[in-house]
């Protein structure tokens, strides 16, 4: 059974109750994830004994504020429609991830997913083949380098992917040029305070290697096929990994049935769970399988 006839044999009420979205759902989930980088923020800034190893939980929750952004791109992680933009604008902006147009960028990644020719995803880049590109993909070094070509290419009003509307050409350009200031001010305050480069800089550069290895699982290894529950990952995981990410780690759920908010996808597993096609038992699994198909 593929994906589309799994979900067409939902049960109304069934379909009903998994597409309910809940603004405290999400605040709650919300609201814990930021105490937890709170305290970490607190912890460096004051300089308390060993604050070095907080950079490391620092740097990991922040780096995962992808998760959450990706989330409000499908406008599922709250109910209402203005927090969903709020909160998407505001957690991209620690990660250089354009929001409007990551939007459109993930739309076009959902409607062809994994598709080598036509996923934005895959577009130019396939995923690493051999070590030198693992590691390379792993240092977080080609997202630095794409997000500022977008956001430069945005910025001048060089917007000609097919998957971008042109009526939000406009709030693209908007949006990149507002980033780019931003983080022009940002970098000019370095000359007068480290505070910025160990509570977000050096955090969100040495953690990419954690964010990458977790976006690999997503569909690396999956075939190229119309089916999303073979063309997306489930890795089976456990519930610190699900709370950072939102519960994605049911990616071929969310895959499958998009409009299903964070909080009601292990539910939508419990219906998926004997027609999933590709799962790992846990991100070591998936690693040691990923490595092992690297040509040498």
């Amino acid at each position: 059974m593929d994906h589309r006839a799994l979900i067409a044999s939902l049960p109304p009420e069934a379909k009903d109750s998994l597409q309910r979205r809940s603004d405290t759902a999400g605040l709650r989930h919300l609201v814990l994830y930021g105490a937890a980088m709170a305290g970490t923020t607190a912890y460096i800034a004051a300089g308390n004994p060993l604050w070095p190893l907080f950079i490391l939980p620092q740097g990991i929750l922040l780096v995962f504020l992808f998760t959450l952004s990706h989330e409000c791109t499908h406008k599922t992680p709250f109910r209402s429609g203005w927090l969903n933009d709020v909160i998407g604008h505001l957690v991209s902006i620690p990660i250089a991830l354009p929001f409007i147009w990551f939007r459109y960028f993930h739309l076009a990644h959902h409607k062809w997913t994994n598709r080598p020719d036509k996923d934005p995803e895959l577009a130019g880049k396939p995923r690493p083949g051999n070590w030198p590109e693992l590691l390379l993909y792993l240092s977080g070094l080609p997202y630095w380098a794409g997000m500022s070509r977008v956001l430069i290419q945005n910025a001048v009003g060089r917007i000609d992917a097919p998957y971008l509307p042109a009526r939000q050409h406009r709030a693209m350009r908007i949006e990149a040029r507002l980033l780019l200031g931003f983080y022009a001010i940002a970098f000019l305050s370095l000359f007068y305070s480290s505070a910025l480069f160990w509570l977000w800089v050096c955090p969100v550069l040495i953690c990419q290697p954690f964010l990458r290895l977790y976006l690999l699982a997503e569909h690396g290894l999956c075939p190229p096929v119309a089916n999303m529950l073979e063309n997306s990952r489930t890795t089976f995981t456990n519930r610190i990994v699900r709370f950072l990410a939102w519960n994605m780690p049911y990616h071929a759920e969310h895959h499958a049935f998009p409009n299903v908010p964070f909080h009601q996808l292990p539910a939508l597993h419990d219906w998926t769970r004997s027609h999933l096609k590709s799962t790992s038992d846990g991100y070591s699994e998936f690693t040691a399988d990923y490595v092992n198909s690297l040509r040498y």
